[in-house]
């Protein structure tokens, strides 16, 4: 089992490690996919949230989004990634599946991609870090905010040294 990953029986509600809001520097309107417990380790920088009480994928989302939808699923992203692009505005944290179908459905509609170094490590519900998962992520920006504050990442290092802009190398 991929650390991150859910397992049946098992939650699929893990935390955005704070330095990845460390690296963007900026603060969300909406988390559109917050997780129900655990709040206390939560790092989201952001003035609103949905859970899954709220149905993220239902409820009206305005203004700058932050999205870590659930990764569990062999397609379960794909109805977030969906309502994440038509929004147009924001950062979303997928698992940087570069092979799979809906990776190349989305990323073209990408404004910006940055891969973190490494492989991130996720919150536990707990509070503790989980292991190192057996693959990484990309965050994905769709509108100028999200470009700005992944080029700012960028620069501070936290990402691979390619970023992608509109289909471009930066």
């Amino acid at each position: 089992m991929k650390p991150h990953h859910a397992a049946p029986g098992q939650s699929d509600e893990w935390f955005t490690p704070p330095e990845i809001f460390e690296a963007l520097g900026v603060t969300f309107d909406l988390d559109v996919a917050q997780p129900e417990t655990g709040r206390a380790f939560l790092s989201v920088p952001c003035r609103r949230f949905l859970t899954v009480s709220d149905n993220g994928l239902t409820a009206p989302w305005n203004g700058f989004v932050w999205m870590n939808p659930p990764f569990g699923g062999r397609n379960g992203v794909v109805p977030w990634m969906r309502r994440f692009m038509e929004h147009g505005n924001g950062i979303a944290c997928v698992n940087a599946l570069t092979s799979s179908g809906w990776f190349h459905e989305f990323v073209p509609h990408a404004d910006a991609l940055l891969f973190p170094r490494g492989k991130t490590k996720f919150i536990r519900p707990d509070g503790t870090r989980g292991n190192s998962p057996g693959n990484g992520v990309v965050l994905i920006g769709v509108g100028m905010q999200a470009v700005e504050a992944l080029a700012y990442a960028h620069r501070k290092g936290f990402g691979l040294n390619t970023m992608i802009v509109d289909g471009e190398a930066a």
